[in-house]
């Protein structure tokens, strides 16, 4: 006598209207793998970039320069280019976190402050930044543009900081991301000790103003990168429990 097949987990992809199912090979989901690798090669390429620049002229410090500086100057473009990988990278991250585990009050907000961080992120290609006169140190923008680039580096560094807290003491209530609560978890202290040494850094030693930042940054993006790096085994993982279920519905 055929048996009913076994309805999909809660939080499962396959109760997710928009994402791809996984095929009866096994083969994880595409549009989860595709977000995932996407993000993470994001992540990479934005690593990539910032290091190349920094050889570049004008040779800005990554010490004492903050890291839009490098917007401003003969290879600017390519900064701007990172930024907006950076939103890309921010956009990646929320697909993949929107296709595991119950959708939650604490992953909502979480995702909807990551989203904030992300569009910060694109603005900045359109106002950028004032560049210190050398021998000055610290953040003080002279004009109305360089004020609003200000406003929104600091929006999304708030913004990116809360939705990492939020979305990983979601990871803590959701089986699947067992794997990766840890990894996340040194993540956000790296940039939760960025921020508190940026803020340290703008109030009394300006002279170190890029370096924290970067260490906060650099927390960001190892966050990310954990995340997306977790979803393709979890994906996987998915599909053999898909394979299960379709052979215990055919014996």
């Amino acid at each position: 006598m055929p048996t009913t097949p076994t309805a999909p987990p809660p939080g499962s992809l396959l109760t997710h209207s928009t994402t791809a199912a996984p095929t009866q090979s096994g083969r994880p989901s595409p549009f989860l793998r595709f977000a995932a690798r996407t993000g993470l090669s994001l992540v990479v390429a934005y690593v990539v970039i910032d290091v190349v620049l920094q050889l570049l002229p004008p040779h800005y410090s990554p010490i004492s320069d903050a890291e839009s500086n490098l917007a401003v100057g003969p290879f600017g473009w390519a900064m701007n280019l990172n930024f907006l990988a950076r939103a890309a990278m921010t956009f990646c991250v929320l697909l993949v976190v929107a296709r595991i585990g119950p959708s939650t009050l604490t992953r909502r907000l979480g995702s909807l402050l990551l989203a904030v961080a992300g569009l910060c992120s694109a603005a900045l290609v359109f106002f950028p930044t004032d560049v210190n006169a050398p021998g000055e140190f610290g953040i003080a923008p002279t004009t109305t543009v360089g004020a609003v680039h200000v406003a929104f580096a600091t929006i999304g560094f708030l913004a990116a900081l809360a939705a990492m807290i939020l979305l990983t003491l979601w990871m803590r209530r959701v089986p699947e991301m067992v794997g990766v609560l840890r990894r996340a978890a040194i993540m956000l202290g790296v940039a939760v000790v960025g921020l508190v040494s940026l803020a340290v850094s703008i109030a009394w030693i300006p002279s170190m103003l890029g370096l924290t930042e970067r260490i906060c940054l650099a927390g960001i993006l190892g966050w990310a990168f954990v995340v997306c790096l977790g979803a393709r085994p979890l994906d996987r993982r998915r599909s053999s429990r898909r394979r299960e279920s379709h052979a215990r519905a055919a014996s």
